[in-house]
């Protein structure tokens, strides 16, 4: 029977030790505080940063929430980033996305301050995780691929030599987890496979792992499996399921292949709670390196 690998129960654990290292933070007078920017009244977009918020209060961390409508211009929506970059109680802060159209994302999420990218994702902290393949760096990662390399060390599954595909090329996962799981100390082999990519179901049967990260319901099946494979499912789509009479969550990954696979990630349930505990994982440090400066500036 194939390992389910349970980011719930993971991510709890992860949580414990956090709540842990807030307290201490705290006995130094330093408290860790997450903000988040949400504009627009996307549904998903105010459940998630509702949920972020309330794994704060499960840790000790400070929320700092930030609503704009969605008629918000890219003025208004910079004016409240800026305050955040020079407001001390903010560890760390995300812009959610997506924007309204016609508000460049790229644009916006440059404007962060690196410091404070609780989400990893702003160029000069990209940048730092492609110059430091041997893992050094000290800036914030990003927080899905980090997840899902935290999940599968948790199980003592070795990734070293292991050929890794990666389906999917957004720069939320696809093109960021190949650089972590390429870093040494990780030493996968990655291919990453997108819509131009020939024979991508022989690819799929050659991999030791499988990240798929596409969207795209359903899309590895049973075949495209190689026996004992590990299977991460990180794709997320809304499909009507006729006999509900409502739509549910579906994952990348069919769930036949669980029949095939030695391990797997269950969607939901498997990589998004890990996703938001590495979000904290990322403030809880940024508050910890503030301390450990002022420390040696003391000395």
């Amino acid at each position: 029977m194939a390992q389910k690998l349970d980011g719930k129960l993971v991510a709890a654990a992860i949580k414990d030790d956090l709540r842990l290292r807030v307290a201490r933070l705290r006995q130094t007078g330093v408290e860790p505080g997450l903000g988040t920017i949400l504009v627009g009244d996307d549904v998903g977009s105010r459940k998630y940063v509702a949920g972020k918020h309330a794994d704060c209060a499960e840790v000790g961390i400070r929320s700092i929430a930030v609503e704009l409508p969605g008629s918000a211009s890219r003025a208004e929506i910079l004016e409240q980033m800026e305050r955040l970059n020079s407001d001390s109680s903010c560890t760390g802060y995300i812009v959610q996305l997506p924007l309204p159209k016609g508000v460049d994302s790229n644009a916006v999420i440059e404007r962060i301050n690196p410091s404070k990218d609780a989400d990893g994702m702003h160029p000069y902290n990209l940048g730092e995780l492609v110059l430091h393949i041997d893992g050094g760096d000290s800036s914030p990662q990003p927080c899905t691929p980090r997840g899902i390399i935290t999940l599968l060390s948790h199980y003592n599954i070795d990734l070293s030599g292991k050929e890794v595909c990666v389906l999917g090329r957004g720069i939320t996962v696809g093109r960021t987890i190949g650089l972590m799981l390429a870093a040494r100390g990780v030493d996968a082999t990655v291919t990453l496979c997108h819509t131009g990519t020939r024979d991508v179901h022989e690819l799929m049967r050659r991999a030791d792992v499988v990240i798929a990260a596409m969207g795209s319901a359903g899309f590895v099946k049973p075949e495209d499996v190689k026996p004992g494979a590990v299977l991460v499912d990180v794709g997320v789509s809304r499909v009507y399921d006729e006999e509900a009479g409502r739509y549910r969550v579906k994952g990348d990954i069919d769930l036949g292949c669980r029949e095939v696979c030695s391990a797997y990630t269950p969607n939901p349930g498997g990589v998004g709670p890990m996703t938001r505990a590495m979000l904290l994982t990322n403030v809880v440090e940024m508050a910890e390196r503030r301390m450990n400066a002022a420390n040696d500036l003391a000395v």
